[in-house]
């Protein structure tokens, strides 16, 4: 079993910056793929980032590249996601999820809330 715990979340002017946290109760070396997702009120959940073992990185959508980043710490168990130039859209749930042995793990999530 795997642990998740996000952190970080909270309410921000559009324009403005927040960065996430997500501490595992594993070694994050045994962890090939970690990703953030979000969902948005009254919509689906929705991949934002992966990012492998290695630190290789992927943006699922367009409006967040290059306003997001993802990154993840293997020695410190941690993934974060620096989230700048937020817009109101931006607005959901994030969760942390890991794929361990063909298994999804998730956090409870952190609300983050964009205000125009």
């Amino acid at each position: 079993q795997v642990q998740l715990v996000e952190s970080g979340g909270g309410l921000v002017q559009a324009g403005g910056s927040l960065r996430l946290s997500c501490a595992a109760s594993i070694s994050m070396s045994s962890i090939n793929t970690m990703a953030w997702y979000r969902q948005a009120p009254g919509k689906q959940r929705e991949l934002v980032a992966t990012i492998s073992r290695g630190g290789s990185t992927n943006y699922a959508d367009d409006s967040v590249k290059g306003r997001f980043t993802i990154s993840r710490d293997n020695a410190k168990n941690t993934m974060e996601l620096q989230m700048n130039s937020l817009k109101p859209e931006d607005t959901a749930v994030y969760y942390c999820n890991a794929l361990w042995y063909n298994s999804d793990f998730w956090g409870q999530g952190t609300q983050v809330t964009v205000s125009s």
